[in-house]
């Protein structure tokens, strides 16, 4: 068996062994139990039978689980997961685990993708037990939205999780991690809502940059992509929806709100675990 092959067995069995001990945990549970009952709930409550902009039944259930995720899935990846690596280290765990023949590529990317599958899966599962019931209850079931806001929360808990990944490599404690992910969470948050640039534009600054710089804000991107796809004018975002709509069109921006994402969180997980493989982190 080749070098390769060796490290792809190692980080399987890691990435097992990783998401068989998330899924014996309490919290995993709790978290699962969170968003199907959320989902309940929304039924329960006739969400499906209220209507908005035009949206009715499951369509107006699945922005409204958009809109809840948004608030509930950034804060809890990124505090849930960077405690990850700095976490092992101050345990004693890393140190044990790379005693053994486990190398540091193998052991970074299989916490990052179970991770992944143990944030991700119970938000997907709760999504897509909606659209059943939804079928049971005979209502009209959104395929095409369902499967575009199922890429859009996995691209926010891809991007979330590298840059957690990233602050766990890189921070020397968990308070400090935990710390540095609390304030860019409410770094992000804080210029969220593009119509707050108003105040920008007082400055005498050309809407154009100020509106793409907005747009850089990954959360600014989550909140516009689920809008466009459930109000293709834009209707609540005001003037600003003309110049989103005219200078990049309904597709491309789709496209952009699924790659910006994936390619920002993606240079923040390859930067942590360059930083996890070249400095002593034990």
């Amino acid at each position: 068996m080749n070098t390769r092959a060796k490290k792809r067995n190692t980080l399987i069995q890691i990435l097992k062994t990783d998401i068989r001990q998330h899924v014996r945990s309490k919290s995993f549970w709790i978290y699962s139990a969170l968003f199907a009952g959320f989902v309940a709930v929304m039924f329960a409550t006739g969400i499906t039978e209220s209507q908005v902009v035009g949206f009715v039944g499951l369509s107006r259930l699945m922005i409204t689980f958009m809109q809840v995720s948004m608030v509930i899935l950034p804060i809890y990846v990124l505090i849930s997961t960077v405690r990850s690596l700095v976490g092992d280290r101050e345990n004693g765990v890393l140190e044990y685990l790379l005693s053994l023949p486990v190398s540091f590529s193998s052991y970074y990317w299989a916490k990052f993708f179970s991770r992944f599958f143990v944030i991700y899966v119970p938000v997907f599962l709760a999504f897509l037990g909606a659209a059943l019931w939804g079928l049971v209850k005979k209502l009209d079931v959104p395929w095409d939205l369902f499967v575009l806001y199922s890429a859009l929360l996995a691209v926010m808990v891809f991007f979330f999780l590298g840059l957690s990944m990233y602050l766990s490599a890189v921070s020397k404690s968990q308070e400090m991690a935990v710390s540095t992910a609390f304030i860019i969470w409410l770094f992000l948050v804080a210029f969220m809502d593009i119509l707050l640039i108003g105040i920008l534009l007082k400055w005498r600054v050309s809407p154009e940059p100020v509106i793409w710089t907005a747009l850089l804000n990954p959360l600014q991107v989550f909140r516009t992509g689920s809008l466009i796809l459930f109000d293709p004018k834009l209707t609540v975002l005001g003037p600003v929806s003309y110049y989103i709509l005219d200078t990049v069109g309904r597709p491309a921006f789709i496209a952009y709100s699924l790659i910006y994402p994936v390619v920002t969180g993606g240079l923040f997980a390859w930067l942590g675990h360059r930083y996890f493989k070249n400095h002593d982190v034990v």
